[in-house]
């Protein structure tokens, strides 16, 4: 009987807690108009039940159960300029807060889905008290070093058929050098023909009609 009077009374007693002073409770402050400009959404009871799935959602997914759902995701002290604190209770018992580094430790695991839920990053969904999630670094698919081997190899084998290449043209051309006949020197034929001709004197007619007009 005891127990039942208190679950009905648990509700006003959460609800007069001022959260900025409750040891397990996480302060949130959302900047929609800085992220999205003038798609900016006006936030309303519909976007805090979502704002409250999402976070039993990563509960869930942390805590591997189902037993969380949105009535252990208690808000108060929301403000115009979308701030509030949030506590997170027991599923087993509703007036015990769960332990402030679980529920950090659930919403860091699962802090792509709660911003793409808002359409928001980690600078503008921020939960004072738990840094920012820094994104996964991108492995490449092919490790570093096995591009730079397979440049490496890449040279040398470029580098084994340029030598090959020249190597084999330098042969051919030696190759038709050789077959191809001397070529003769014009100028070693007239040399010839007048050598012949110093040496077996050159016939001269006008010294022949002069001998034959001495004789006369």
């Amino acid at each position: 009987m005891f127990g039942l009077l208190l679950l009905l009374c648990l509700p006003p007693a959460l609800g007069a807690v001022d959260f900025s002073d409750y040891e397990n409770g996480y302060q949130v402050r959302l900047s929609i108009k800085t992220a999205l400009g003038d798609e900016a959404y006006e936030w309303n009871e519909s976007e805090m039940f979502l704002f409250r799935a999402t976070i039993a959602f990563a509960m869930r997914q942390f805590t591997n159960t189902e037993a969380y759902g949105i009535d252990n995701i208690v808000v108060r002290n929301q403000t115009p300029r979308v701030s509030f604190w949030f506590i997170v209770t027991s599923p087993e018992n509703p007036a015990q807060a769960v332990e402030k580094e679980t529920v950090e430790k659930a919403i860091r695991r699962s802090r792509n889905r709660i911003n793409n839920a808002f359409l928001l990053t980690d600078r503008t969904l921020e939960f004072l008290g738990i840094p920012p999630t820094l994104a996964a670094p991108i492995s490449p698919a092919t490790p570093p070093w096995l591009i730079v081997f397979g440049v490496v190899i890449g040279l040398v084998c470029a580098g084994i058929v340029a030598l090959l290449t020249s190597s084999v043209v330098k042969r051919r051309r030696g190759n038709k050098a050789k077959q191809l006949p001397e070529e003769e020197d014009p100028a070693k034929g007239t040399d010839k023909c007048i050598t012949c001709e110093d040496r077996n004197g050159v016939y001269n007619q006008g010294f022949s009609d002069d001998d034959r007009l001495t004789q006369l």
